[in-house]
This record gives structure tokens, C-alpha cells and sequence, in this order.
């Protein structure tokens, strides 16, 4: 799935083409890094490895990501 396609017309041209825009699961795994990282440089010097911070919380973020397209995929489940 993508995310703001677009249409881009060339300045001197006038070609003008079309963009798939970027991944959903890049955007939504960006999205979610704008929450996970106040936390995670708060919590840095006191439970992450040096070097590992990033590694850490990119792939939460993407476990995030994944959940949310997962999610999307879910119909008229009734509530339990």
C-alpha cells in the first residue's frame, strides 16, 4: 500500500508524471516514531546498550506499523 501519491509536473518541460508516494508502513512506522522518541531519549542513558537506541525503537516502531496495517484489514469484528 502507498501513501500521498501525487502528480508532479515538470517545471520546464511540462512532462508531467505520476508518484506512488511512499509506503504506508514507512509513513505509519514514522508517525509512530514521533511518540516512541520523547520516551526513548528520556529512558537512553538508563536501559539501552550504546549504539542500540535506534536500532531499538526503528524496530518497534515498525512492529507498530505492521499492527496498524494488520488492524486496517480487520471488518466489522463485533465487540466481545
Amino acid at each position: 500500500m502507498k501513501a500521498y501519491p501525487y502528480m508532479h509536473k515538470h517545471p520546464t518541460s511540462g512532462q508531467t508524471t505520476m508518484s506512488d508516494g511512499m509506503d504506508l508502513r514507512d509513513w505509519f512506522a514514522g508517525m509512530a516514531l514521533q511518540g516512541i522518541l520523547p520516551d526513548a531519549f528520556q529512558q537512553a542513558p538508563l536501559n539501552y546498550p550504546e549504539g542500540k537506541l535506534a536500532d531499538t525503537w526503528s524496530a518497534i516502531a515498525y512492529e507498530i506499523a505492521d499492527a496498524m496495517i494488520k488492524q486496517r484489514e480487520v471488518k466489522d469484528v463485533p465487540n466481545e
